[in-house]
């Protein structure tokens, strides 16, 4: 089984052997077993807290294989507002109840839950449905605590 232990550097030039598309959430786990898209399994034995984004690149046990990692579509809730306060309201609302969370300057996004678009629709935000990749905080803590 194909192991995958590193993470390499943004501007590490290397040829990709192929992609994994990944939610937000397993974009998070630090040990999971996966499928490869042609049904090889591979194992991902990353350092506790590490957090994958778009385009990061993940190096094999034996560094023969390099894996990209791409946002995986998936189902989330788009929150704008005409006014940036109501927006920046929202936004607390949300972070109280430890919401994950991506923050943009005109929208916010999160997973889809009817009782927190039930929340924002009372408090006047406008909220659709979409499909698209998903890139919450990774909170104030990344590098651990202080």
């Amino acid at each position: 089984m194909l192991t995958l232990t590193q993470r390499l550097e943004a501007d590490t030039e290397a040829k990709v052997n192929f992609t994994l598309s990944l939610t937000a959430e397993e974009r998070t786990r630090t040990r999971h077993r996966y499928q490869t898209p042609d049904g090889q399994d591979l194992y991902l034995r990353l350092p506790r807290g590490t957090v994958l984004h778009q385009g990061d690149l993940l190096q094999s046990e034996l560094g023969e294989i390099i894996v990209g990692i791409t946002a995986k579509p998936e189902p989330v809730l788009r929150v704008t507002s005409k006014h940036a306060v109501d927006l920046l309201r929202a936004a607390y609302h949300l972070g109280n109840r430890h919401v994950p969370l991506q923050i943009t300057p005109s929208y916010l996004r999160l997973s889809t839950d009817p009782i927190l678009q039930s929340m924002l629709e009372q408090l006047g935000m406008e909220v659709q449905e979409e499909v698209t990749p998903f890139e919450p905080e990774i909170g104030a803590y990344k590098y651990g605590h202080f």
